[in-house]
């Protein structure tokens, strides 16, 4: 029988990240930088007028206030853009728009507000001290730089920096093109009349919106059921657009090995025993020329839960993650169970509680009945360790955070 960890560890192997890739700045949202991000020149590339007003001499504005206002003559305007040379002189003032480059002599702005805005001549009624409301070069970034690591995720912040240092493409591990299939010959799409025996496909939306909450592309294929050429061909065809393809369903020892014998065919699939409560049948590996593939159970609090512990992590490494897992805290809970000798157990739980006063964990349902009820009302998993089988209300155990 595999370990839990072992198995993670097998679903982290067959994985990697994904290789780099030049894209244009709107599709490197989310994505993981595969590069430095280094400024090619300072930012601002020279002292920059911080506010609208006037670029001044302080020395010219000794003992101004409103009751004692010193005229300045005022000797030409600078715009946002402009790059003229420009000098100011002794007792004059250049009106200047926020963002425009400072005129030569010129070491303070006032702002508008001390000013009776005048366009000739500008009476200023308070004194400026030297560098006020100047944004000087290179205060932002120099050239030279790196203002962004690589193993950074992109979000809109980031590329506000790397568009302002002028670069329009950058290098990411892209988002992987994860392909959902759930398997079944009683599976239907929600929306579709019920009939006896039929399962709507819970699996397939739950794994396809999971999977695109851990950042990846999503490809949710309608069920397929166990006639192996047809399952054989929809895998084939997936082929061609998936980085990881998960199955759900097919993989018990009582299903024929349907999905056992297709993927024999067309790759090398493991599938083990795990250690684990619940999802214990479980199988990784790569098909085609290459493709990582997970198989998941058919049950879908299981398959939930096998997405969490196994899945989840894989996908955050293609993308270059270096936090692959849930983060974890300790909680206590408030009921006791029997727990599966020899398995790690992971039970649906809603926390409740602070840092400070310490976490509180209700069970939701009967931890040995796998409830789709239950697993909506849960925010997280308690892991219940592989050597204890009798937990007690109070005992305190990890628990994975789901949101």
């Amino acid at each position: 029988m595999r370990t839990v960890a072992g198995f993670y560890r097998d679903c982290q192997e067959a994985v990697g990240p994904q290789p780099p890739l030049e894209v244009l700045l709107a599709d490197a949202i989310g994505c993981v930088l595969a590069e430095d991000v280094q400024a090619p020149f300072d930012l601002p590339v020279a002292d920059l007028a911080g506010c609208d007003g006037y670029a001044v001499r302080t020395g010219d504005l000794e003992g101004a206030s409103a009751d004692n206002p010193i005229e300045l003559n005022v000797t030409a305007e600078l715009h946002a853009g402009d790059v003229d040379p420009m000098a100011t002189i002794k007792n004059g003032a250049v009106r200047i728009a926020s963002g425009a480059p400072i005129p030569t002599g010129a070491n303070a702005v006032v702002a508008l507000e001390h000013t009776d805005l005048g366009e000739a001549k500008v009476q200023v009624t308070r004194e400026v001290v030297e560098a006020e409301n100047i944004r000087p070069r290179a205060q932002d970034v120099r050239a030279g730089d790196v203002v962004i690591k690589r193993g950074t995720r992109v979000s809109s912040r980031q590329i506000a920096l790397i568009a302002g240092v002028g670069r329009n493409r950058v290098l990411v591990h892209p988002r992987p093109r994860v392909v959902i299939i759930s398997i079944g010959d009683e599976i239907v799409e929600p929306g579709q009349p019920a009939r006896p025996g039929s399962v709507f496909d819970a699996n397939g939306h739950a794994l396809a919106t999971a999977v695109a909450d851990a950042g990846a592309q999503t490809f949710r294929v309608a069920a397929v059921p166990d006639e192996r050429a047809t399952l054989r061909q929809t895998i084939e065809d997936q082929l061609v657009r998936a980085d990881l393809i998960v199955t759900t369903g097919g993989i018990s020892y009582g299903s024929g090995d349907t999905v056992r014998e297709v993927l024999g065919l067309l790759g090398t699939v493991r599938f083990d025993s795990v250690a684990a409560w619940p999802g214990h049948v479980l199988g990784v590996g790569k098909v085609g020329d290459g493709t990582p593939i997970f198989c998941l159970p058919g049950d879908p609090v299981s398959a939930q839960v096998g997405f969490e512990v196994y899945v989840r992590p894989a996908v955050r490494a293609m993308q270059g993650w270096s936090q692959l897992n849930r983060p974890t805290v300790h909680a206590r809970v408030d009921s006791g169970w029997y727990s599966p000798k020899g398995r790690r157990e992971f039970v649906r739980v809603r926390l409740s509680g602070e840092p400070r006063g310490g976490y509180r964990a209700t069970v939701q349902g009967t931890p040995t009945a796998l409830l789709l009820s239950a697993l909506a009302n849960s925010n997280a998993l308690a892991v219940v360790p592989e050597d204890v089988t009798d937990v007690q209300p109070g005992d305190t155990l990890a628990c994975m955070i789901l949101d």
